[in-house]
């Protein structure tokens, strides 16, 4: 299936093709026909499957052939609005947006918290046909009466789930009490519990659904190993992985802000070029770092959950769980960084005596076993317990037989796992990490 049969305009189907995308996604080729239908849509797909264009080129395509057919002049009202959790996310579905609008016409508008309001508010008096925005930001101007919903004919909520684990529920209930009663709606969420099934009775008519993915799967391209290593050894355990692949991209999840940025100085001392971005950051940092990393200016990123939110990297190869994270959705949230969409993924998770309850309840939900990679410098056999298995023979901390990421597969990062051997990673030498 191409994109072509999914009844795409060709001023889209053109901005798909300088994207060089070919084929759709599953999410994509199942909500795109259903979208431009008209239906309401309950989605449940797992971060990276492509479900922003999923559900924004539908409404791009109805914004355009609507405005075409009316032919009408002046300055544009608000037609679709799309509600995000975080800052990141925002910013990140606003660029999709362009990408996908660029031979349309179409505006859009993004707004988020933590930066001054004057140029959100300034691009809002221009008009704009999308309203991308996080809940808090979004009340506060519809309160300062910047912003009216009576026009809105498309609405969105994306990453529900993590809305209800960021407190937002609320704050969407007031949302939804401002829209027209006469509308599209969409609901997309990686996981369904009960609190967020009912919002979704509340928000959709009669939707179709579309589920790609087993609620609280990890993405099938991620391969996943653990490394049992004692809490004092994590900064030279992540230094020897990260210097045995300098050509790698990899982002590292801290459970702190304070962590994040130990984590960052340890591996300056390293000589190891990696930067922050956590909560404390303001917004405007925290996208200038985003925007380096993209553009390989240094390559490893350290970041805290709430902050990598909406991180969408290319060829990114590797994650690294620092610290294991004690709500074990998380960790699908987060190697879903990696595998996004068609690509090949690693993550390596690093677990100390500690952490082993966090380990056990992961794999439940994940419903596999994760490898456990002993033949490793720092390996420490008393932090993995009955979970481990037994310690290689004459290791010293100076020698690794750990496969080397080639060049040619640095995008991808699918390195070769040696024979008669606990699967090992694609990484070769030394390097730190810490968390945040």
């Amino acid at each position: 299936m191409t994109f072509s049969d999914l009844g795409i305009i060709s001023p889209i189907l053109k901005a798909i093709e300088q994207q060089g995308y070919t084929e759709p996604t599953p999410i994509q080729a199942q909500s795109i026909p259903i979208l431009l239908e008209g239906y309401d849509l309950l989605g449940s797909a797992q971060t990276g499957t492509g479900k922003t264009a999923a559900f924004t080129i539908p409404i791009i395509q109805r914004i355009f052939l609507q405005r075409t057919k009316k032919k009408k002049k002046g300055r544009r009202v608000l037609r679709a609005l799309i509600i995000s959790p975080t800052r990141e996310l925002t910013i990140q579905i606003a660029e999709n947006i362009s990408i996908y609008s660029r031979h349309t016409g179409g505006k859009n508008v993004v707004i988020y918290g933590g930066v001054s309001q004057h140029k959100q508010t300034s691009a809002l008096r221009n008009g704009a046909d999308i309203l991308i925005a996080t809940p808090g930001r979004l009340l506060d101007l519809i309160g300062q009466g910047y912003i009216r919903l009576n026009s809105i004919d498309y609405f969105v909520l994306d990453e529900a789930d993590q809305m209800l684990d960021m407190g937002f529920i609320h704050d969407i209930k007031k949302i939804i009490a401002k829209l027209p009663e006469k509308r599209q709606s969409l609901f997309f969420s990686a996981t369904m519990p009960q609190a967020i099934s009912e919002l979704s009775d509340q928000i959709l008519n009669k939707p179709k659904r579309v589920t790609i993915a087993p609620e609280q799967t990890t993405a099938e391209k991620v391969s996943q190993s653990v490394y049992f290593v004692s809490k004092p050894d994590k900064n030279d355990l992540l230094k020897h992985l990260v210097s045995e692949n300098p050509v790698a991209s990899i982002l590292v999840f801290s459970r702190t802000k304070h962590g994040a940025d130990k984590i960052v100085k340890a591996l300056h001392k390293s000589n190891i070029k990696s930067e922050a971005i956590h909560g404390n950051k303001s917004q405007n940092a925290r996208q200038k770092t985003l925007q380096r990393f993209k553009k390989n200016k240094f390559s490893v990123l350290v970041a805290t959950d709430i902050a990598a939110r909406g991180i969408d990297v290319s060829k990114l190869s590797l994650v690294i769980n620092y610290d294991l994270p004690n709500v074990p959705e998380t960790y699908v949230h987060r190697i879903g960084r990696t595998g996004r969409a068609q690509e090949i993924g690693e993550a390596v998770s690093f677990c100390s005596n500690t952490e082993k309850k966090y380990l056990v309840d992961i794999q439940k939900l994940i419903n596999q076993k994760i490898s456990v990679i002993s033949d490793h410098p720092f390996y420490n056999p008393k932090e993995g317990g009955e979970l481990d298995a037994k310690k290689p023979k004459n290791r010293s901390r100076s020698s690794s037989s750990t496969p080397r990421v080639s060049k040619k597969n640095r995008g991808s990062f699918k390195g070769k796992l040696k024979k008669n051997s606990k699967r090992k990673p694609n990484f070769k030498k030394s390097s730190k990490r810490k968390k945040g």
